[in-house]
């Protein structure tokens, strides 16, 4: 589940950032080759003088900072294309100068995403984490250790079993 969080030295209206967060889930969705259930956005709105950046030349004009907790994975290309997408977005919906942006990515495997009925497993390309049934294993992977000795015991002797 990435986690996009933006910090900003400025407060939009509330519709200004549902739009911008739409836009942003639609650039990582198509840019990171996934689905889109799964993305969390948070807007952190701060004073024009609550964030400092060294490239800011004009941090009235806005500064926002952008940490992303993204899944191991994706290309250099992609991460790149990302942040500058996202970069043109802020211009674009606020009018922040490309100068005061600044984009930290942090990779992490899959297992550091926990969600109430499942753990994500490190990125792929083309998948959507969501889509599957937590239940069922995905095309290739084993169902945990747990739910696999709970389907032990059934149709099968003991002796049976241990003979295949």
């Amino acid at each position: 589940m990435p986690h996009l969080q933006f910090d900003l030295n400025f407060t939009p209206p509330p519709e200004a950032k549902r739009a911008f967060a739409s836009a942003v889930v639609r650039h990582f969705a198509t840019i990171m080759d996934t689905g889109t259930d799964h993305i969390g956005i948070s807007i952190r709105c701060f004073g024009e003088g609550d964030l400092t950046f060294g490239r800011a030349v004009q941090p009235s004009k806005g500064i926002a900072f952008l940490n992303a907790d993204i899944r191991l994975g994706r290309t250099r290309d992609q991460k790149r294309r990302l942040s500058l997408a996202i970069i043109d977005e802020l211009g674009t919906r606020f009018g922040v100068p490309r100068e005061a942006v600044y984009v930290i990515l942090t990779e992490h495997d899959g297992e550091h995403f926990q969600l109430s009925d499942r753990v994500l497993p490190s990125w792929t390309a083309g998948e959507d984490p969501l889509a599957d049934s937590p239940a069922a294993p995905r095309k290739g992977e084993r169902r945990p250790a747990r739910a696999r000795a709970a389907g032990r015991g059934r149709g099968k002797s003991p002796a049976k079993r241990r003979s295949r």
